[in-house]
């Protein structure tokens, strides 16, 4: 692949390098779907073993209250996991900006993180199938640390070779190669259905049922990999690209210049405060979905686990709906209001959400109940509404940095969301135990964003990058 050597004073999106570039998010969101789908699920079952003697399924039918009851130490091993990548993320993105090998500065942390991962990943439900809770936390915990070596990285690889004016633009396309990422764990969960396992025997349960998607991602994450190290060359990119990055921070959406041998302007700084602040807020409301979603499925709308997928998959296109459109939006009314409008949107979805209840036809093999068709709607809206708040979001916090800080503030905005995925599990686990109710859940969720679009609309000035003459049509698709 033959890359642009000089600049033409037309800035323009290579789209064929962003998607290559897009491998690395699709590895993350894939391996992401099937831990958040399956392990909060695993965690509920194996912990109502150890404390009522019964099975998750079996306290379905006794006494499901006490599904309820184990709620928060689910929580708190998730906590515990998002609480070590809150450390290593900033660590490994300041690492990796000062970082100099012959496969670039990002490459080598990509390539150990994803290998790790994908050999720990599979034994996550191995051991949950023999009841080996130590073995099984274990496994997530190292998973975990070896993603976020992998994630802050493999995220700053975009920023890295594109041109601030452009970062959002790009962003989207990377969030939908993601969600194709996601979208291969969601139709595999379609035809291995969690619940399945869950309400059947110990003696009927099969391994294989939930071990398939575990090593697909595995395999997948590898392959993703593979292809990023062999098409994308850090070194040759960032020598052939300096002109167009230099041109690219001259019309940056800041308010004050960035400067290296100078503290961080004041103006500057309030900014990024804000965009974290927020942040934090909406990563709460969001994780909170995202972590508990497969249980309230299973034990509140006493549905099958298929529908989580199946909202996954209409969530998931309206997101590559609001991807593919956010970064037109952004340059039509700035990206602060795209986010405002897309926490609105979001929070209009979720007080729907809160009128959702378990419907009574009771259908299948297994007394399950039919799903509520509202729930449909109410995830295709919060797609594409946070599809709006993530696309425009990243590139807000590393327009505020040059390009020797992008791993560094890379490592900011996901330290304010591991922040927030560190708490809100613990925090919705004791309001279940307090209330009593999985109705809490969209309440909890609705309330923060609420006060994360507050914050954001009150504290974030709108400021348009300057106009930056983009190519159009088919030549805006650098095929070079």
């Amino acid at each position: 692949m033959t890359e642009q050597k000089t600049f033409t004073g037309r800035l323009k999106l290579n789209y064929k390098r962003t998607m290559l570039i897009g491998f690395a998010f699709f590895g993350i969101l894939l391996l992401w779907q099937v831990y958040d789908s399956w392990c909060p699920t695993f965690l509920t079952d194996i912990f109502a073993r150890r404390m009522y003697g019964l099975s998750s399924a079996e306290l379905k039918i006794a006494d499901a209250d006490k599904i309820l009851n184990v709620q928060w130490i689910v929580g708190i091993i998730m906590a515990c996991d998002n609480l070590a990548a809150l450390i290593l993320l900033p660590i490994f993105g300041s690492l990796s900006d000062k970082t100099k090998t012959p496969i670039g500065k990002r490459m080598p942390y990509i390539l150990v993180g994803t290998f790790v991962s994908a050999v720990a990943f599979p034994f996550i439900p191995l051991f949950f199938h023999y009841n080996n809770i130590v073995g099984m936390v274990a496994m997530m915990l190292i998973v975990l640390i070896f993603m976020m070596i992998y994630r802050n990285p493999a995220v700053s690889l975009m920023p890295d070779i594109t041109p601030k004016p452009l970062r959002a633009k790009a962003n989207g396309l990377i969030n939908i190669m993601g969600y194709l990422g996601g979208a291969f764990a969601t139709v595999l969960g379609l035809f291995l259905v969690l619940s399945k396992y869950i309400n059947a025997p110990d003696e009927a349960r099969k391994l294989w049922i939930i071990e398939i998607p575990f090593v697909v991602a595995s395999v997948l994450m590898v392959i993703s990999a593979l292809i990023l190290f062999f098409t994308i060359r850090e070194n040759k990119l960032a020598a052939e690209l300096k002109e167009e990055m230099d041109a690219g921070e001259e019309l940056a959406a800041i308010e004050n210049p960035v400067n290296d041998d100078a503290p961080m302007s004041r103006a500057n700084r309030r900014m990024l405060l804000a965009i974290l602040g927020a942040e934090f807020l909406w990563f709460m409301a969001d994780n909170a979905i995202g972590t508990y979603i497969g249980n309230y499925v299973i034990y509140h709308l006493n549905s099958a686990s298929s529908s989580t997928m199946l909202l996954t998959i209409l969530g998931g296109v309206a997101s590559v709906v609001g991807f593919a459109t956010a970064g037109i939006i952004a340059d039509k009314i700035g990206r602060k209001w795209t986010i405002s409008t897309g926490l609105g949107i979001t929070i209009l979805a979720l007080v729907v959400m809160c009128f959702v209840k378990p419907t009574g036809n009771v259908v299948g093999e297994h007394g399950e109940f039919s799903f509520p068709v509202l729930l449909f709607v109410v995830w295709v809206v919060k797609g594409f509404g946070m599809a709006l708040v993530h696309n425009c979001s990243f590139p807000m916090v590393v327009e505020l940095c040059s390009n020797k800080k992008i791993g560094k503030f890379t490592g900011f905005y996901y330290a304010s969301s591991m922040a927030a995925q560190t708490i809100t599990p613990v925090l919705l686990g004791l309001v279940f135990k307090a209330s009593g109710k999985w109705g809490a859940l969209p309440i909890y969720s609705a309330i923060l964003f609420a006060l994360s679009c507050a914050v954001f609309v009150i504290l974030v000035k709108n400021i348009k990058a300057k106009k930056v003459a983009n190519v159009h049509g088919l030549e805006a698709i650098d095929g070079d």
